[in-house]
């Protein structure tokens, strides 16, 4: 009896583990938070600093692609020097750089500042999910990813509101620049934390000794793959400012001959006996490069409708900041209540929950596309929008936090590790060529006429339609690739 209670009873998890979770959760907090927070300020950006419609697009694609191109780089040096100071580096550049964004004078200025920003959430971001392993056992780790999970949903989905009550408080001008300010508190609290609550050699949670093992860094692969997507955003992004000219239509095919060479050089390293950047063997399992491309365009979907909104809502129909973040509200809500429940819903239902999270996000997306398509400007308000974007925001959260458990599932267990750092690089590029895309299709299509006081609100109209029919397309993609996941994890949770 004794014996059976004591294989039955999980082993208690240290306090010290959930204080070390909060620095951790802290640090993610103002990553993603600042993925949308900036939404609301774009306008704002747009008129203060005098920013061109590509600008505007580089300010969160930008953040973005560096942000995930970081990712992989920034878990392997972890493993080899201790994941606690290559976290409080990440933090303190993160902090730095948000603050040369707030004093940013030019457009040249707030998109290197904002680069750096992306680089160093890229950076410490692994950091988190690394120290769960190792200071949580196997039982409770499911309760530390599903708090981090709610974290997420929650910072993304505030990030307009935020935004937005930040410049209502303080003016235009003051406010845009106060939006990136807020990270400076919670990031000089979060590096003094980490100093003291942050175990610097960490032994893993089952009880064995820490390791450094030497892990030689794939710098060519690291590079190549870099300047592929670079070189496929930056014409996404200035195609349409400069009328797409001849460079832009060779930037593209020199993206796609990179990434060819990415592939074949990860080969070649493999068959050294040196471990790559982006495993090849994770592509031998179909439904693991479905579930890639299904990160990639589910991001490239639902980070863009705020991007759409917040630009209709304040440049088009004149509304403040604080009114245009307060559109997003129900989503954000939605996104609580979906996220709450999806450990639970993804444990009973197994890939279901990703199917209904998806379906509920296109249906959302499709209701606005269609709202858009047939209300005149002088008759929009955000009542009309309320109920699909509630939806919208439950299926995000059912989606957000289950995604990467069952997209992992698709692999072998020791490639995990590695399966989880692409799934996450590709989230955050599937959001810089969502924004890339959206960007392009909503400033391309936007014409305003002449001689009717409601020509400018009809044009952003207009295009918003235009653009939120493309997000839809992404959300029905992703939908469809969902069914390439398998029915369940074998972990069951």
């Amino acid at each position: 009896m004794t014996e059976t209670a004591t294989t039955q009873a999980p082993p208690a998890v240290p306090a010290r583990a959930w204080r070390a979770l909060i620095v951790l959760l802290a640090g993610m907090f103002i990553a993603l938070l600042d993925t949308t927070i900036v939404n609301v300020a774009l306008p704002t950006i747009r008129t203060s600093i005098d920013a061109s419609e590509a600008t505007l697009s580089w300010i969160i694609s930008g953040y973005a692609l560096a942000f995930g191109l970081a990712l992989i780089p920034a878990g392997r040096i972890g493993d080899r020097i201790g994941h606690k100071w290559v976290f409080f580096t990440g933090v303190a550049l993160f902090t730095v750089a948000s603050l040369a964004c707030g004093l940013a004078m030019d457009s040249t200025q707030l998109i290197v500042a904002r680069v750096v920003q992306g680089l160093a959430g890229g950076i410490f971001v692994p950091a988190v999910t690394a120290f769960i392993q190792l200071l949580f056992p196997p039982q409770s780790r499911g309760k530390a990813f599903a708090i981090m999970g709610a974290v997420i949903g929650v910072s993304s989905a505030l990030g307009p509101i935020v935004g937005g009550l930040i410049i209502q408080a303080f003016g235009e001008e003051s406010g845009w620049r106060l939006v990136f300010g807020v990270n400076l508190p919670i990031g000089l609290a979060t590096l003094v934390a980490a100093v003291f609550l942050l175990p610097g050699r960490t032994a893993a949670a089952e009880g064995a000794p820490a390791e450094r093992p030497r892990i030689a860094m794939d710098w060519l692969g690291l590079v190549l793959v870099s300047a592929a997507l670079v070189a496929l955003l930056v014409p996404l992004i200035e195609g349409q400012d400069e009328g797409w000219p001849l460079w832009t239509i060779l930037s593209l095919v020199a993206g796609a001959l990179l990434l060819v060479a990415f592939g074949a050089w990860e080969v070649r390293y493999t068959r050294r006996g040196s471990i790559p950047l982006v495993p090849p063997s994770l592509f031998r399992h179909p439904a693991f490069t479905g579930g890639v491309v299904l990160a990639l365009v589910y991001f490239a979907s639902f980070t863009s409708i705020f991007f759409t909104i917040s630009l209709l809502w304040q440049a088009g129909l004149g509304h403040t900041a604080l009114e245009s973040g307060a559109v997003s509200i129900p989503f954000a809500i939605g996104s609580i209540v979906g996220s709450s429940q999806s450990a639970r819903l993804a444990q009973r239902l197994g890939r279901s929950v990703l199917v209904i999270g998806t379906a509920a996000v296109v249906v959302g997306l499709a209701a606005i596309w269609v709202i858009l398509l047939v209300t005149p400007a002088a008759d929009l308000t955000n009542w009309l929008l309320l109920a699909p974007l509630l939806i919208a925001g439950a299926g995000n959260g059912l989606f957000i936090a289950p995604n990467a458990q069952f997209i992992v599932a698709t692999v072998e267990r020791k490639e995990a590790g590695s399966a989880s750092g692409v799934i996450s690089a590709m989230q955050r590029v599937g959001s810089a060529i969502g924004i890339a895309v959206v960007g392009s299709v909503f400033f391309g299509s936007l014409v305003v006429g002449q001689g009717s006081p409601d020509a400018l609100a009809t044009g952003f109209v207009n295009s918003s339609a235009l653009a939120m029919a493309v997000s839809t397309g992404f959300a029905v993609l992703a939908f469809l690739l969902v069914f390439a996941l398998p029915k369940r994890t074998s972990t069951g949770h």
